[in-house]
C-alpha cells in the first residue's frame, strides 16, 4: 500500500507541481494518474522512489516512511519503466535485463537465467536475447523496459507513459499484455498517462490531476465517466464518455424501452413535440435513423417543394422532338439540333439560332427567313433537353416536348 498525507511540492522559483495531495494507492491494484501535462502527475509518482523529495507532507510505502528509508535500496525495491524505454544502447537485452538483479548481489549467471524468462513472460522471444536495443523495434524495446522493472520480482512497478513513443497499434498489443502480466503477477502498479482512454483501459482506479498539481477525483473508471467530480473532469474525459461508459456494463444491465417508430411516408403527417425523437424504419422494419421536430420540419417542406413543381415529359433516346401544328404531321427533329453542353462552351447546330427559337430549318432551303411549319409551331417553346421543368408556355399549349440531358438549360 502506498499513502501520500498532505503532500506538496514547490520549487524554487515558486511553481507548485504538487499541492496538498491525499491518496491512498492499495496494494495490488493498478492505479493510473492521468491529467494535462504539467499537472503534477509524473512528479507524485517520481516522489514513490525519491527521484524527487517532497517539501512538506509524509509518503508511506506498506507503512514505512520513505523519509526514514536508505533510497537506493528503496529503488532496488521498486520496479521503474520510463519513457521510450531508456536502455543501456551498449549492453545486450539480456544484460539489460539482468541489471537489477547483479545490483542486488545476485551472480551474473543466476540474472541472465532469470531474465531469460522474464523475456518469455513479456511476450519476447529469447532469440533477441543477443541483440542490442538499437535491433529492436520501438515495440520490442518497451518490452525489453517492462521486463527489467519486473526482472527482480518488485512489489511495486512505477510506470512514467511507457507507451507514449510506439504507434497506436503497437500500443494496443502493448496494454493487453499489461492487462495480462497484473492477472497473473498482482503487483501494485502507478501507470502515469495523459490518455484518458488509455486509463480507463488499463486501470483499477484513476486519479485526475488538474491544473495547478491538484487532485481532482480518485475513482473507479466506470464511476469517474458516469459521475465526473469536477466541471475539469468531465470537460478532460469528454462529451463522448456515456460511450465509453457503456464498455463497463453487461447487456442485461442496461435499461430497455420501446421507441416511438415511423417510416418515410408518414413523416408528413407526423406532430412531434419539442425534444421528442422518433425512429426511421423501413418497410420491413429496418432502423434508418432518428428524427425529430426539426427533421420533420424540413421533410414537409421539402415535400412541399417537390408539390409544386411542373411535370416533365421523358422519354427514351434518341430523343427527337415532336410538334403538331397543324393538321398535318410535321418532320421530326432529330436530337443533334439541340445545343450541348460541352466544357465551358456550347455547341450550336446551325439551324438552332436563338433559346426559345427554334432557327432556320433545312427544308427553307435558304428561301427566305420563313421558319418551316414545325418552327412556327414550337416558335417560343423552351424546345431543351435535361432540364427538370418545361416551361410554362410549352405546358400550356400541351404540345408535348421530349426532355433528354442534352442541353444546359
Amino acid at each position: 500500500m502506498i499513502t501520500f498525507e498532505g503532500v506538496t511540492k514547490q520549487y524554487p522559483d515558486g511553481t507548485t507541481a504538487v499541492d496538498r495531495l491525499d491518496l491512498t494507492i492499495e496494494a495490488e491494484s493498478f492505479t493510473v494518474f492521468v491529467g494535462p501535462s504539467g499537472c503534477g502527475k509524473t512528479t507524485s509518482m517520481r516522489m514513490i522512489n525519491r527521484m524527487i523529495t517532497p517539501t512538506s507532507g509524509k509518503i508511506f510505502v506498506d507503512g514505512r516512511d520513505i523519509a526514514q528509508t536508505d533510497a537506493v535500496k528503496l529503488r532496488l525495491g521498486i520496479g521503474y519503466v520510463i519513457q521510450n524505454a531508456g536502455l543501456l544502447p551498449h549492453r545486450t537485452v539480456i544484460d539489460n535485463v539482468a541489471t537489477v538483479p547483479v545490483l542486488r548481489g545476485e551472480s551474473r549467471r543466476a540474472a541472465r537465467k532469470a531474465a531469460l524468462g522474464v523475456l518469455e513472460r513479456v511476450g519476447l522471444d529469447i532469440s533477441l536475447a543477443t541483440r542490442y536495443p538499437g535491433q529492436l523495434s520501438g515495440g520490442q524495446q518497451q518490452r525489453v523496459g517492462v521486463a527489467r522493472a519486473l526482472a527482480a520480482d518488485p512489489p511495486i512497478l512505477l510506470m512514467d507513459e511507457p507507451f507514449s513513443a510506439v504507434d497506436p497499434v503497437v500500443r494496443e498489443d502493448l496494454q493487453t499484455e499489461m492487462l495480462r502480466l497484473q492477472s497473473e503477477l498482482k503487483k501494485t502498479i502507478v501507470f502515469v498517462t495523459h490518455d484518458i482512454d488509455e486509463a480507463v483501459k488499463l486501470g483499477d482506479h484513476i486519479a485526475v490531476f488538474g491544473p495547478g498539481g491538484r487532485l481532482q477525483q480518485v475513482a473507479a473508471p466506470r464511476d469517474v465517466l458516469a459521475a465526473p467530480a469536477t466541471d475539469f473532469v468531465a470537460g478532460f474525459v469528454g462529451r463522448d464518455r456515456g460511450y465509453r461508459g457503456l464498455s463497463f456494463r453487461a447487456a442485461d444491465e442496461v435499461p430497455l424501452h420501446p421507441v416511438r417508430t415511423a417510416v418515410e411516408n408518414e413523416l408528413k403527417a407526423l406532430r412531434l413535440e419539442l425534444g421528442e425523437w422518433v425512429l426511421v424504419v423501413t418497410d420491413s422494419g429496418s432502423p434508418q435513423g432518428w428524427i425529430d421536430v426539426t427533421g420533420v420540419e424540413a421533410c414537409a417542406r421539402d415535400a412541399l417543394l417537390r408539390s409544386r413543381r411542373r411535370p416533365v415529359v421523358r422519354c427514351s433516346p434518341p430523343a427527337v422532338i415532336y410538334a403538331k401544328h397543324s393538321m398535318r404531321q410535321s418532320r421530326p427533329l432529330p436530337v443533334s439540333a439541340l445545343r450541348r453542353r460541352r466544357g465551358s462552351g456550347h455547341r450550336r447546330d446551325p439551324r438552332v439560332r436563338s433559346r426559345g427559337e427554334i432557327g432556320r430549318s433545312a427544308s427553307t432551303r435558304g428561301r427566305g427567313t420563313q421558319p418551316s411549319r414545325l418552327h412556327r409551331g414550337i416558335r417560343g417553346v423552351a424546345a431543351c433537353a435535361g432540364s427538370s421543368t418545361i416551361s410554362r408556355r410549352s405546358w400550356t399549349t400541351r404540345r408535348p416536348i421530349c426532355i433528354w440531358r442534352c442541353c444546359p438549360c
